[in-house]
């Protein structure tokens, strides 16, 4: 099965609309959007929904492999706001794995939001810049992954350089 990764039914939406899911969004991870006087716009690309902010792809509607569907900021969202929860952090080693696409192994963690629990979407970044490098479903809690010392920890769904960053 081939995914379509073209822009689909693109359409400008009012905050109110989605007024629900931003605060879900900022409660989970604790930050604060920052989108009043934005222009909002809600759209598909390949299997996913995305909400642009003022034109830059800021949150994502996933499926979680479960069937239920879980909100969370796209990469390009994330670097607004380094301060969110549910991070996993890496070592320089793991990170041209990731860029890649790869899943993201226990050995490379060196430290993780303690909130975290299995099945919960994270974000991993790096242990120098904190700038986030994919996004992924947690396979382990936070701190299990922390003290893990092989075995995959995150299977990783989003990450820089895929077709969601890439986007323009």
């Amino acid at each position: 099965m081939v995914k379509d990764w073209s822009i689909r039914k693109r359409r400008p939406i009012r905050r109110k609309a989605i007024a629900p899911l931003l605060k879900d969004l900022e409660e989970a991870l604790g930050i604060d959007l920052q989108v009043d006087g934005a222009f909002l716009e809600a759209a598909e690309f390949g299997p996913w929904n995305l909400v642009f902010v003022d034109k830059t792809p800021k949150a994502v509607d996933v499926e979680h492999p479960d069937g239920h569907r879980v909100v969370a900021l796209t990469l390009r969202g994330l670097m607004d706001h380094a301060d969110a929860g549910h991070w996993v952090e890496v070592d320089h080693g793991a990170i041209r794995f990731l860029m890649n696409g790869a899943d993201c192994m226990a050995a490379g963690i060196s430290g993780a939001d303690e909130a975290i629990q299995a099945g919960d979407l994270v974000w991993i970044r790096d242990e120098v810049h904190q700038r986030p490098l994919a996004l992924g479903w947690a396979l382990d809690s936070g701190a299990s992954m922390v003290d893990a010392t092989g075995g995959k920890a995150v299977k990783t769904i989003h990450w820089v350089g895929d077709e969601l960053w890439d986007m323009e």
